[in-house]
């Protein structure tokens, strides 16, 4: 696949289109992406675009209940859809020759889904229970992701809880979901990718038939959630009574994911250096060498790299058993990114988490859902889908000076430590 067979094209209603045309297999993937998430959800309505992505399943105005989901597996398709911080994504993957099946599907949703008071207080109980499995009821439920945004930053946006508190989702309205949808849910607000066994003019004429007539709305304003890094090192610890070891977030603000591309990718490249492999330099010295911590990881973003506009975070994790104080966690790391923030690594340190890191994006595109969701998330969030192929070279790229400024720049007075602590230490 290059980039010179990506096609991109706008309706009239603005409904952006990204097609990725791939005919090694009868298969097709088709996504929409649309540009809210988490981080645009109103104050007091925790948890709406995620209960909102649910209610997006439940039928519309021309198909009854289920009916999605029945057409996509008779098919021999898969579904299903995602909330992330900066926007909502839908997809299915299937047969080639059900294209227009899906196609008509995403255009029908998007022109009208069932919103009943029925539909809300289902999925509202299927939100909640969803949080007691993944959160209240498991170990370290919601660590880092729900639990070290609020220690880092200030503001509801970026602080407040994705998935949502159970009485500010018990009070969604039905009006409020009419009011959400009229307005992130245009055309003009979406990104429309299709991946695979397919020919560009067939595609375009069903993309044209199934969503030309979708009412064109305004695109909404998107508000800039920017705001200043800590002044300080700020800590907050969480009893978790299902935790069977300490554990410890370390937060950071980085560039912005969009506008310094570059400086933000020596990050990824520096999280590789730091965790990726038993050779790492944190795994060397945390894990095996002074054995202060169980496991340690490094990375971009609560929940990847590449999903959210600024601001956004680099995050250190690590479990270590009750004898050993979170203070000797955090110098030790603290010592680790002074050592490679006055030495830079050497070439062939980077080439070794260079190498991995191209061989699993070429892996992740290689299966049409990944590849189909990072063209659409990519002309969402940087209105360039052929960046999805040029990171393995601008990964590569990486120089080590860029690492080791990177290094110096997680400074200790400028982040979040979130210690989850057994409920036993707390008796």
């Amino acid at each position: 696949m290059t980039v010179s067979q990506l096609h991109r094209h706008t309706l009239p209603n603005g409904l952006r289109v990204v097609l990725a045309p791939d005919s090694t297999s009868p298969v097709v993937g088709v996504s929409v992406h649309y540009d809210v998430g988490f981080r645009s959800e109103p104050e007091g309505r925790t948890g709406f675009a995620h209960l909102f992505e649910h209610l997006m399943f439940q039928g519309s105005e021309s198909l009854e209940k289920l009916a999605h989901f029945r057409h996509v597996q008779s098919s021999g398709g898969t579904f299903n859809g995602s909330t992330h911080p900066d926007y909502t994504d839908y997809f299915e993957v299937l047969p080639s020759a059900a294209l227009e099946r899906a196609l008509f599907l995403e255009a029908d949703r998007m022109r009208a889904p069932k919103l009943t008071e029925e539909n809300l207080r289902n999925q509202i109980d299927v939100v909640k229970e969803e949080i007691r499995l993944n959160v209240l009821n498991r170990p370290y439920g919601g660590f880092p992701w729900i639990l070290l945004p609020p220690v880092l930053f200030d503001t509801f946006p970026n602080a407040h809880n994705g998935y949502g508190g159970f009485e500010d989702l018990e009070q969604a309205t039905v009006a409020d979901c009419a009011a959400f949808f009229d307005t992130y849910y245009a055309p003009a607000n979406a990104v429309l990718t299709v991946a695979g066994d397919f020919t560009v003019e067939t595609a375009l004429a069903l993309i044209e038939k199934h969503f030309g007539d979708v009412p064109a709305r305004p695109r909404p304003q998107r508000p800039s959630f920017a705001e200043p890094p800590p002044a300080v090192e700020i800590r907050a610890d969480h009893p978790d009574p299902l935790a069977p070891l300490p554990a410890v977030a370390i937060g950071y603000r980085i560039p912005d994911p969009i506008d310094e591309l570059d400086s933000y990718i020596a990050y990824l490249v520096l999280a590789g250096v730091l965790t990726d492999g038993d050779g790492s330099r944190l795994q060397q010295r945390l894990v095996y060498g002074d054995q202060l911590v169980t496991e340690v990881n490094a990375g971009c973003g609560m929940f990847g790299p590449f999903e959210a506009r600024d601001p956004d975070t680099f995050t250190i994790t690590a479990m270590h058993t009750p004898d050993v104080d979170v203070d000797t966690v955090l110098s030790a790391i603290d010592d680790e990114l002074d050592k490679l923030a006055s030495t830079p690594p050497a070439a062939a340190e980077l080439a070794k988490v260079t190498a991995r890191w191209a061989a699993s994006l070429h892996k992740e595109h290689d299966r049409i859902v990944s590849r189909t969701l990072a063209l659409g998330a990519f002309e969402l969030l940087y209105g360039d889908p052929s960046l999805v192929y040029e990171l393995p070279d601008r990964i590569s790229a990486v120089t080590p000076d860029a690492v080791a400024a990177a290094a110096k720049a997680l400074r200790p007075d400028s982040r979040a430590v979130l210690t989850v602590s057994p409920a036993g230490d707390h008796e």
